[in-house]
Formats: C-alpha cells, structure tokens, sequence
C-alpha cells in the first residue's frame, strides 16, 4: 500500500478534525438556537427545551389566567420556549389550536379542554402526532389517551362548600343554586357534591336550579329573573365563584346585598374580597398554580425519560375560604 506525502497526510487530517468541530457545533443547539447541555446523562435520557403550548378556556376569568400564568412560568423556568392561547370553550378552536401545536412540533401541550367529551377527538390527534397532552383543572371521559389529567378534587371541595352553606343558611330557608357548563365534568361533580350534603337538611328548600356556563352576566340575569318570581330566598350556591359573583351583582341590585347567603367555589380574588366584604360567605379555593406546576413538571420529565412517574389521573384536594382565614388567601393559594 502506499501512502500519500506527509503533506497530503496533515491537510486530510486538519480537515476531518474541523468537520468534526462543526458537527459538535451543530449538535450543541436547542430549538431555540441557544446552547443546551443534555439532562441526566443516564441510559435512554433526552435533551429539555423546545416548545411547550399552554391551552386554555378565556383569561378573563381568573382562574384559567392564573393556570396559564403559572405554567408559562414553569416551562420558562425549566428552559422551554411556550405559546398560551384561550380556546374560549370552543370545539372548534381547540382543535384548530392542537393543530397549530402540532405543526410547531410541540414536545408537549398542557390543556385545560373545551369539554369532556368534545376533547377527546383533539387529545386523540395531538397523540398521534407524537405530543404528549397534560390536562389540568377538567378531566376528559377517557382514559389512556392523555399523558395525565390533574384535577381538584372537585367532590371533596363541594362537599367542603355544601357543609359551610348549611351552617351560613342556620340550617334551614329557601336556597338557589347556579350550575356550571353541562359538557363540563366539574358543573355535575360539584352540583353532586353540593347535594348529597344540602338534602340531608330537610328543612332548606330549593327553589331553582339553573345552568348560568360559568359566566358572570348570565348569572346575574339569572337571579335577576329568579328574584322577580321568588324574592324572599335566603341563599345562592354557586359552581364557580364568577357565577357567585354576578349573583352578588344581582342581589345589590335587588336591595338584598348581604342579606342573602352566597357560597361560591374557586377561589378567585374577587370572591375573597367580597367574603371580606361581608357579600360572600365562603367560597371553595382550588390550587390552580399547583395543577399547572404539577402538569409542567410532569411533560418535563415525560420529555426527558418517556414517562411520568405517576397515575394519569391525579386530584388535589381543595380549601374552603371563610371570613376568619381569606387573610392568608393569595391567588388561588393559600398560606397555612
């Protein structure tokens, strides 16, 4: 065999040791062009970053803003990019929003959804394009679709609410009750919640019951309308906290401010201010930073390792809020 001139020999070897300099270059670079070091090191463990969706019903309600803020956060934290985006209880946009994280190749997309059962369908495709779906806050009727679902503990928090509403209500007196979105799992676990401990009393009456979709407008002209026909009712138990409010909207202006008995669920900021105000009774808080926190580690590790590590489905219990503890009430946290 020969060999080629000593010369020839140092430029192939100065050549093949830059190639290997640029390919080294290369391969150092996230999905956001920026320098990433690889997790772990272990057997099997893949890299962190990209983009993480953050999916939601309208931020104007403050819960669903205070979840988005939270995981925003958090995938910033753990050094992923993110898009936040309100699929306003819409089908139909969430499913054009899926697909939008799927042509950005999401590594993965947190998703508080538009319906138990209309969800499916988009949790289904984005999983079948690869991307892992954490749900938070409302569960879908499946199961083994979603990578997890993390919820409150929507049965043990209405039953925390129902009991509170008994003891403002002196145990007795005619009673509304304001329900949520009927393609929602939560409006029915809730309402459950509320009676199977209200109709242990005998002596409190409903008088209504009425969907108002989580929403503070209608809801206000639902007790408006309710208050026409029955004007002497004593309490108003509501789904969710912007319902209870726009309850308390109606009742001041009825003339009836703090002389209804009002229980809410949430926790919002809104609905402690008015239990401090004496407008509100109590309302129910659920740790909606925590469930998004929890989602966002767990597409996190699901990102690196291929699983979770824990159940898909998960549920954090919740708190009841009252005049005597809404002082060491954050935002949709509280402190011990």
């Amino acid at each position: 065999m020969q060999f080629p001139p000593v010369k020839g020999r140092l430029v192939a070897a100065l050549s093949v040791s830059v190639l290997a300099l640029a390919l080294a270059a290369c391969g150092s670079s996230n999905d956001n062009g920026s320098s990433s070091s690889s997790s772990g090191g272990g057997s099997g463990a893949k890299k962190g970053g990209g983009l993480i969706a953050v999916i939601t019903p309208a931020v104007d309600n403050p819960f669903f803003k205070a979840e988005a803020d939270a995981a925003v956060a958090q995938a910033k934290k753990l050094g992923y990019t993110t898009s936040a985006a309100s699929h306003d209880d819409d089908p139909n946009k969430q499913s054009q929003l899926i697909d939008t994280a799927i042509s950005r190749k999401a590594k993965a997309i947190i998703l508080d959804n538009a319906g138990a059962d209309a969800s499916i369908g988009a949790v289904k495709k984005a999983k079948a394009a690869g991307i892992p779906v954490f749900l938070i806050d409302r569960e879908i009727n499946a199961t083994g679709i979603a990578a997890a679902q993390i919820v409150s503990n929507n049965a043990q928090g209405a039953q925390l609410g129902g009991q509170e509403f008994v003891k403002a209500m002196g145990g007795k007196g005619k009673y509304v009750e304001l329900v949520g979105l009927a393609t929602d799992t939560n409006a029915g676990v809730r309402s459950k919640g509320f009676e199977d401990v209200i109709k242990q009393v005998p002596a409190l009456k409903q008088v209504a019951k009425q969907n108002a979709d989580w929403d503070q407008q209608k809801a206000f002209n639902t007790v408006e309308t309710i208050l026409q026909r029955n004007r002497h009712i004593n309490g108003i138990i509501a789904g969710n906290d912007t319902m209870a409010l726009g309850a308390v909207a109606a009742l001041k202006s009825a003339g009836l401010s703090k002389k209804v008995k009002v229980v809410g669920f949430d926790g919002s900021p809104d609905a402690v201010s008015a239990i401090k105000a004496g407008t509100m009774d109590a309302t129910v808080l659920q740790p909606a930073a925590q469930l998004a926190t929890m989602a966002v580690d767990q597409a996190d590790k699901y990102i690196k390792t291929g699983k979770t590590g824990q159940p898909e489905k998960q549920s954090v219990d919740c708190t009841l809020v009252t005049k005597q503890n809404a002082d060491k009430v954050g935002v949709f946290s509280i402190s011990q």
